[in-house]
């Protein structure tokens, strides 16, 4: 396999407005595949809160959002889990581009306010630059999940950040020139959905 699948005539692409595709990565409990439902707007994507993640390989699911527009999500394995090797994110990466096959319009990293930034995840991303190249920064975005919780304490996504960003998360916020966007998945406030989605696309179309 090459080191590198971005060699091979393959980029990231401008988004278009009528549609985009969007692979979203993180450690198994953050919420990856929630945030994927939370997309999709419907439970497209097995999910559950343990360690035992059940995402295996990489699924992709579209939707149409309100606005008319049509979105490809596509859900991956626990590619930042510590027992996952090299060889296996190079593998799940390559699938990725396969079924991307217009290109990746966005990298959506999940991280949770419910728990601490890790070496693992710090590891992990090292790695998908590795593979897709540096370039990767320029479409990546953070999604903090868990934003039931910040909202309960009075609290704010900067004033979390502004207590709990540890250096190596502040260079990566930094790297991606702070895209970030928090998501509330348990949620049932149709208008609220509609709201982070909506964010999260203008950040999309940027």
């Amino acid at each position: 396999m090459n080191a590198n699948p971005m060699d091979d005539d393959w980029e990231f692409t401008v988004s278009p407005k009528a549609s985009a595709t969007v692979v979203i990565v993180g450690r198994t409990g953050n919420g990856k595949s929630a945030t994927g439902n939370s997309i999709i707007g419907k439970k497209a994507f097995k999910s559950q809160r343990s360690s035992a993640g059940v995402t295996s390989t990489c699924e992709l699911q579209t939707t149409t959002l309100r606005d008319g527009r049509t979105v490809n999500v596509i859900d991956t394995p626990g590619l930042f889990d510590f027992s996952v090797g090299s060889d296996f994110i190079g593998k799940e990466i390559v699938k990725c581009i396969e079924l991307a096959k217009d290109g990746i319009h966005a990298v959506l990293v999940v991280l949770s306010v419910r728990g601490r930034f890790s070496r693992e995840e710090e590891a992990a991303l090292q790695s998908l630059q590795t593979f897709f190249g540096q370039k990767i920064t320029d479409y990546m975005i953070v999604i903090f999940t868990g934003g039931d919780e910040i909202e309960e304490d009075g609290d704010t996504l900067e004033g979390y950040l502004g207590r709990e960003c540890p250096e190596p998360l502040q260079k990566i916020l930094e790297s991606c020139d702070k895209r970030m966007v928090m998501f509330d998945n348990k949620t049932k406030d149709v208008k609220k959905k509609d709201h982070q989605i909506q964010k999260l696309f203008s950040i999309v179309d940027r």
